[in-house]
């Protein structure tokens, strides 16, 4: 067996979502991760949307596994030399703190390269290391707020909304993995190292590159839409069912006979009103309330099999449990049970990775770490004494 980054050590001084669940993917393909967490409180997430704080949060436990963590107060010198110590045997170092704040602590890309010359060194921030924002906290909300995304989110009656997950923190994770996996691809055809500047901003942009392109070369604006189709057809939308809802893309005309046939009504779609992709634009709340109203009449598993059979595109609106129990995913691996780091008896299931592959492909071999769970077995394998160790813990370095 031969991972992809088996013999890559990564420094991982992130914390939240995107910068971990960034390096979880390396890891989960054989990279050696070093998690650097604060003492006492480690990664914020170790608590997030959780009522009962262990140190190890869903949230946590799904950004961090196959990582190693180490316990480092950053304010202390001898935790800076500690840092250093483990750089000179890294090949990434990944942080995702304000603009300037590792350049503060002296470890700054200028400050370790000379350490290690061919070091890749990525930092993940809001808007970037340079221009009037850098610097600026940013989250996810506030990304989908100021990158544009809100603003094709919601209904016109009720105003922008964001989304109840978060896509620019997962797309920055997929985009920093990226990232970093091309220079280190680089660092092999080359030798040399690399900077990685890594802004949610930009990749907000870039999710929304169709949208941009529409906007700066044609002038198009998305606008507030609801649920309905940017391509502005009535009968691409969501639709209530009997006992719940569906989202039906029919766009091409032999697909919107095909619906009204499915549904009965082969004889309305004859009408002016609704012959054509034009006048069913044209009479958008109409065409609406007709297909709403056809719909209400059965339930979502006969219009599922019915317009399927049918060629229609159609999905059912589905809650987290019932995607959950889809038998589809006993082949595809997203999910991986492994033993609950809190209780032995007991399994925790968490999110792995979004692909398969023949061989090699992702795996977890280890669960998210105790925070400073390898503090010790981390400063040993660095050279340091156990009386190092110990007096490391009485002055707060550790």
């Amino acid at each position: 067996m031969s991972q992809a980054f088996e013999g890559i050590r990564i420094i991982d001084f992130t914390q939240v979502l995107a910068g971990p669940f960034a390096v979880m993917q390396l890891a989960l393909l054989g990279a050696d991760v070093i998690k650097v967490e604060q003492p006492g409180i480690g990664d914020q997430t170790r608590g997030l949307m959780t009522d009962k704080n262990q140190g190890m949060s869903p949230s946590f436990m799904g950004m961090n596994l196959n990582k190693k963590s180490i316990t480092l107060n950053l304010k202390s010198s001898e935790a800076i030399e500690i840092v250093k110590k483990m750089v000179k045997i890294a090949d990434v170092v990944v942080e995702n703190f304000k603009a300037g704040t590792m350049e503060r602590m002296g470890l700054g890309y200028e400050d370790l390269t000379p350490i290690k010359p061919d070091l890749i060194y990525c930092s993940v921030t809001g808007y970037g290391q340079t221009g009037p924002k850098a610097g600026e906290a940013a989250y996810d909300g506030a990304i989908q707020a100021s990158s544009g995304m809100m603003s094709q989110t919601g209904y016109p009656e009720t105003g922008p909304t964001r989304t109840g997950f978060m896509p620019v923190d997962m797309a920055t994770a997929l985009n920093t993995a990226f990232a970093i996996s091309a220079s280190l691809h680089r660092k092999v055809k080359t030798g040399e190292g690399q900077r990685i500047d890594l802004a949610m901003m930009d990749t907000a942009i870039v999710v929304q590159a169709a949208q941009y392109s529409n906007y700066i070369n044609l002038g198009n604006l998305v606008g507030l839409l609801g649920n309905a189709s940017p391509t502005r057809q009535p009968t691409a939308n969501v639709f209530p069912t009997r006992d719940g809802f569906i989202q039906v893309t029919a766009l091409r005309q032999p697909q919107v006979e095909k619906l009204f046939t499915s549904l009965g009504k082969k004889d309305d779609f004859d009408k002016p009103e609704f012959s054509t992709p034009g006048a069913r634009v044209k009479n958008t709340p109409l065409v609406h309330e007709f297909l709403s109203d056809a719909l209400k009449k059965n339930t979502t598993s006969n219009w599922m099999q019915q317009l399927s059979s049918a060629g229609i595109p159609v999905a059912e609106i589905r809650e987290l449990p019932e995607v959950v129990e889809d038998p589809q995913f006993e082949h595809r691996g997203v999910f991986e049970t492994i033993p609950s780091p809190l209780d032995a008896d007991k399994t925790v299931t968490l999110v792995k990775a979004g692909y398969v592959t023949n061989k090699d492909g992702p795996e977890v071999r280890d669960g998210p770490p105790t925070l400073g769970e390898h503090t010790n077995e981390i400063l040993e394998s660095l050279g340091y004494s156990a009386e190092a160790i110990e007096e490391f813990k009485a002055n707060g370095v550790i």
